[in-house]
């Protein structure tokens, strides 16, 4: 029995010597070696919690979209699938024992009845992974969590930076809006006065229609801007989870108060590959590799074990007297199965050649996003220098016509050119300070900032 024994504890140890999977190799990235808009050096990467720490309301606006988002929520438990099942993968390289027992009544050759009481130690059909097709399962198994938890990953990425996205779009909308209304009650006012000259005859209908028409534009701009404020807060109630924004949350900051940190750059190749959407096609790679091993496994024996060790007795009373044990080594052969076997495994290579496709586009796209936003940096700080130079000189100059106005020295439609150009350089002012600060939000995103906190 010893022997025995021994011979099955080697025919364990030789299961999975062999592995057909093709040798992983991260595939040489398809980019250039450096930015091509200037970057700032690698320094210590920054949490999500220390990047925007300059608005108390933001951060605690993300930490409860964190807790409660739906599509985080449904990222996450995929995750924790794929783990249990990356799990089973393991456990079924191994042997399953069971306790059985089991009477058998049958007719003796003498006309007699005799009834076999058995029970025992059981190892049900257990395949001897000579070519590592369970191993190569299991592999996949586990690329696949892998690649769900960096889903998970990227997934909380991009709701830090969609909840900031819309958080900074929100308080644009509310600038614009106050903005608007302020603008529109001052062209009311201006309008009753003018038909006020108007009723007296001291002014033209080109005059009254000239101010009811820039009545109307400041009304229309107070609407839209009203409209995209509703909305833009009911995408942020969408993202927290929440029924509603917490009454109780902390004031937010002004557009023109908040002062996002430059973010460390470094090498491409350094950077992208820590990105939670190229480590998640770099681990569906994997999978797809150790599906390619299993299915080339398919073309060699398959051996199947099986073995009891127990006591066996006639009768009831002595069935744990005598010790009994049994073993079965069964193997197969696939000789003809229609091309089954291949088309299979050239389905998976083709699935391989895929996923290296899609590793490459992956990076390429992280590349470009990186680009993008590096390109933005430098550009958007110098538009909103210029604008901010164009609002105050068009606000200065407003400040002068409504004092020749006053004085009789400048007309109607000169005073309601210089309204229009103020006006419409305070909208851009508020447009391009929201840009500037997605640019930077979009930077930092794609840098794959925001995962480690």
């Amino acid at each position: 029995m010893k022997l025995k024994l021994a011979s099955l504890a080697a025919a364990l140890m030789l299961a999975g010597c062999v592995n057909l999977a093709p040798d992983h190799k991260r595939p040489d990235a398809p980019i250039a070696k450096d930015w091509a808009a200037p970057a700032v050096a690698q320094g210590q990467a920054l949490s999500w919690e220390q990047f925007y720490a300059g608005d108390a309301r933001l951060v605690a606006l993300i930490r409860t979209a964190l807790a409660n988002n739906r599509d985080l929520r449904v990222a996450a438990a995929n995750a924790e699938q794929a783990r249990f099942l990356a799990r089973v993968g393991e456990a079924n390289r191994w042997p399953t024992l069971g306790l059985g027992a089991a009477a058998v009544h049958q007719p003796n050759s003498d006309g007699a009845n005799t009834t076999t009481y058995t029970a025992g130690v059981q190892l049900a059909s257990y395949e001897l992974d000579l070519f590592g097709r369970l191993r190569n399962n299991s592999d996949a198994a586990t690329a696949r969590y892998l690649a769900s938890a960096a889903g998970a990953r990227a997934a909380q990425l991009t709701l830090v930076a969609a909840v900031a996205s819309t958080y900074f779009s929100l308080q644009a909308d509310t600038e614009m809006l106050a903005l608007a209304r302020n603008t529109l009650e001052t062209r009311q006012e201006s309008e009753r006065l003018m038909r006020l000259k108007f009723d007296q005859g001291a002014a033209s209908q080109i005059d009254l229609s000239t101010v009811e028409s820039a009545s109307a534009a400041a009304a229309s701009a107070a609407a839209q801007a009203e409209r995209q404020r509703a909305q833009d807060h009911n995408a942020l109630v969408l993202l927290t989870g929440q029924a509603g924004l917490d009454a109780s949350l902390p004031s937010g900051l002004a557009l023109a108060a908040v002062a996002l940190p430059e973010v460390p750059t470094g090498l491409p190749s350094e950077v992208l590959i820590r990105r939670p959407d190229v480590v998640q096609a770099e681990a569906q790679l994997s999978a797809a590799e150790a599906n390619v091993g299993a299915a080339r496994a398919a073309f060699f024996p398959s051996i199947a074990l099986t073995s009891q060790l127990g006591t066996a007795s006639t009768a009831l009373r002595d069935l744990f007297s005598n010790t009994v044990w049994t073993w079965g080594l069964q193997g197969a052969l696939t000789i003809f199965d229609a091309g089954r076997n291949r088309a299979n495994l050239d389905a998976n290579k083709a699935a391989q050649d895929g996923a290296v496709a899609a590793y490459e586009k992956a990076v390429q796209t992280a590349f470009r996003e990186v680009s993008d936003a590096l390109a933005g940096r430098q550009t958007w700080g110098e538009q909103l220098a210029s604008q901010l130079k164009q609002t105050q000189a068009e606000g200065k100059r407003l400040e002068l016509v409504e004092l020749r106005y006053t004085n009789g020295a400048a007309s109607t439609l000169d005073r309601l050119d210089a309204q229009r150009s103020s006006f419409a350089a305070e909208q851009a002012l508020i447009q391009v300070r929201l840009s500037n600060l997605l640019n930077s939000v979009q930077l930092y995103k794609a840098l794959g900032g925001g995962t480690g906190a």
